[in-house]
């Protein structure tokens, strides 16, 4: 019988592990392989616990020349710290950015489960921040693994205005651009610097986004994705290290605001769905969002339905209201019912905003896929191309899809 490498004399031994290769950009005299050429490193006398500790910079090549000799001897004779620089060097393996997104798409939330499981995080991501946490890391993977004249290719954008389809053509790196100029806002909001400059006069994001395009010298490329992905960790920092008040600081989008909480949601969404265009014009699969986080979105905007609803009525594109209720008491409602991942049961106040929707007061239902529901408040699909399954009052289901299609907008 041999042991676990061969050995004759049944010992198992810590199994064999190469040496970090040099790298190409390594300056080092490559003479020195050359016996004779200059002499052997001297090995300092390393304790097992320094030892231990230096693995993670062998895998890495970032020892120096006696570091690594001692580390190397080290593995010849312990086991655990030999299977663990085996891990390692795997590890450094997968960090090569052009093979990030071959991996199993799980992997990064199982790594980071683990570390936080060991080691909680001193300054936590809240939860109401991760979904724009997730949509704007999905989108910068997608752009790590386009070409370079993919960020020209044509993206078609379409919202809706006043019931009227409006379409408007642009390229990846426009839209970056775009999603760049509107994450501004909350920027702003925050004390941060606002990619339009100092002193910008308050603008709608739509007038944001034409003002930055107009702003650049030369049409925009690759070049965007370093400014807004550096916008976005900033905003993730500065919102973690504020403390539990900032959920409630106001950002204003000039016609409209949002507290911060439902600001970053929206921008979620926003930057999930500006993806999705981005994916179908250079061919590229794209997953919805998780279930929560998608649950999160839809719920946004059923909240936001009943002042939708009030705004068209007011300008005279929905039905006048037909019972109107003290503020903050039950009033005719429709029961909106969200299958699918995400999914769920909302009630909306049909007369007023500020009445209460309530399942004793449905005068009509409406079920839909959540996926094809965020469509339709994303503009991309049309009240009436809405397969929905519909009961009760038509004109109030009429009204509640028209006022989902005009929370769209560029």
């Amino acid at each position: 019988m041999t042991g676990a490498n061969g050995d004759a004399d049944g010992v198992a031994r810590a199994p064999w592990v190469p040496g970090p290769r040099r790298a190409a950009d390594d300056h080092a005299d490559l003479t020195a392989e050359v016996p004779g050429a200059e002499p052997e490193p001297e090995v300092p006398v390393l304790t097992h616990g320094v030892l231990k500790s230096l693995l993670g910079a062998w895998a890495l090549s970032a020892c120096s020349a006696g570091e690594t000799k001692a580390v190397e001897d080290h593995l010849t004779a312990c086991a655990p710290c030999a299977d663990e620089a085996l891990r390692l060097r795997d590890a450094v393996a997968l960090l090569h950015e052009d093979r990030d997104l071959d991996l199993d798409p799980l992997l990064r939330s199982r790594v980071l489960e683990s570390c936080l499981g060991r080691r909680p995080a001193r300054i936590p991501v809240p939860g109401w921040v991760t979904p724009y946490d997730a949509e704007t890391a999905r989108l910068d993977a997608l752009l790590r693994d386009i070409g370079e004249s993919e960020w020209h290719a044509p993206v078609r954008l379409k919202w809706y205005e006043e019931d009227q389809v409006v379409r408007r053509k642009a390229t990846v790196a426009a839209v970056i651009g775009h999603l760049f100029a509107v994450d501004g806002l909350v920027s702003a909001a925050l004390g941060l610097d606002d990619p339009l400059g100092e002193g910008t006069p308050e603008l709608s994001p739509a007038a944001r986004t034409e003002a930055f395009w107009s702003g650049l010298d030369r049409p925009p490329g690759r070049a965007l994705r370093g400014p807004w992905r550096e916008q976005s960790h900033t905003l993730i920092r500065t919102v973690s290290f504020a403390g539990r008040g900032v959920a409630d600081l106001t950002v204003t989008y000039k016609d409209f605001a949002l507290p911060l909480r439902d600001s970053l949601l929206e921008r979620a969404f926003e930057c999930w769905v500006h993806a999705d265009d981005i994916a179908q014009a250079v061919a590229y699969p794209y997953a919805p969002p998780s279930g929560a986080h998608l649950h999160d979105m839809i719920d946004l905007a059923a909240r936001l339905l009943p002042g939708a609803l009030a705004n068209r009525r007011r300008t005279g594109l929905a039905s006048p209201a037909r019972h109107l209720v003290e503020a903050g008491t039950p009033g005719r409602t429709l029961h909106l019912e969200v299958e699918g991942p995400g999914g769920g049961h909302w009630y909306i106040a049909l007369d007023s905003p500020a009445a209460v929707g309530s399942p004793d007061h449905t005068v009509a239902q409406v079920a839909m896929d959540g996926v094809e529901f965020c469509q339709l408040v994303a503009g991309h699909v049309s009240p009436q191309e809405a397969a929905a399954g519909q009961d009760g009052d038509r004109e109030a289901i009429r009204d509640v899809l028209s006022a989902a299609a005009s929370l769209s907008r560029l």
